[in-house]
């Protein structure tokens, strides 16, 4: 379901060849504004979710749900942030953080510079930014049973999702690449040749999130690998039908 009207990938800072529907809402919602959506799959309409909702748990995978549940709404389990992180080469890089469990930073006591560090920052309205867990890779994925994923904030998930040489982060950086379909593929950066999808690549309710080997040889995945962008409001739109 493509419409005439177009906007290059490079105005939505999406690296990749393809256009995305002007009219994606979503897409530039979670990649530019950061608003949180739900990431719906483009097979079975299941959203990503974390296994563990609270803050304190920081070992703990991703599954597919198929079905959102008050408990999982209320503690906003079904949104997650796609946070820009810098660039890898000319590629934007992304966080895919949950707002679930997400906790404020204690108020600065005094507003300094070291203050500024301690809390992680702020952002471009001055106030601190909240801390949420990202979804880590382990560092051998996906080599047999290391190819799971942990949510956790990056100085918390067990060591093999800690980065190498140092910098904590880099097992939790994300290409984020606009498909011909309108959806998004997720590739970490410390494996280019996978990308996100599930355990025996078998995409049913409560599915384990997994990293798979990207048997097409791009960044732009297959379908069933293949997620959509939504706000809240529209989760219970069906999206097969882009494919008919």
């Amino acid at each position: 379901m493509y419409t005439q009207e177009r906007t290059a990938t490079a105005n939505l800072v999406v690296g990749g060849p393809v256009a995305v529907n002007s009219y994606d809402n979503a897409i530039v919602a979670a990649l530019v504004e950061n608003r949180p959506v739900m990431l719906v799959h483009a097979f079975n309409g299941g959203y990503l979710r974390p296994v563990e909702l609270k803050a304190e748990s920081h070992d703990k995978g991703v599954k597919l749900a198929t079905a959102l549940d008050p408990a999982t709404k209320d503690a906003q389990g079904h949104l997650w942030h796609l946070t820009p992180a810098g660039f890898f080469g000319q590629r934007p890089l992304y966080f895919i953080e949950s707002a679930a469990g997400q906790v404020a930073p204690p108020p600065a006591p005094a507003a300094t510079a070291t203050a500024a560090v301690a809390d992680g920052g702020r952002g471009d309205d001055g106030a601190p930014k909240p801390q949420r867990r990202r979804i880590a890779v382990h560092q051998d994925a996906p080599k047999s049973t290391a190819d799971t994923v942990q949510v956790g904030l990056p100085d918390k998930v067990g060591d093999k999702w800690r980065g190498k040489n140092g910098a904590i982060e880099d097992t939790q950086l994300w290409v984020v690449t606009v498909t011909p379909w309108g959806g998004i593929t997720f590739v970490p950066i410390t494996h280019p040749d996978a990308i996100l999808g599930f355990k025996d690549h078998a995409v049913t309710a409560d599915s384990e999130v997994r990293l798979t080997y990207n048997w097409g040889g791009d960044f732009t995945g297959t379908v069933i690998n293949t997620f959509y962008p939504r706000l809240p409001n529209e989760w219970n739109v069906p999206y097969h039908h882009v494919f008919t």
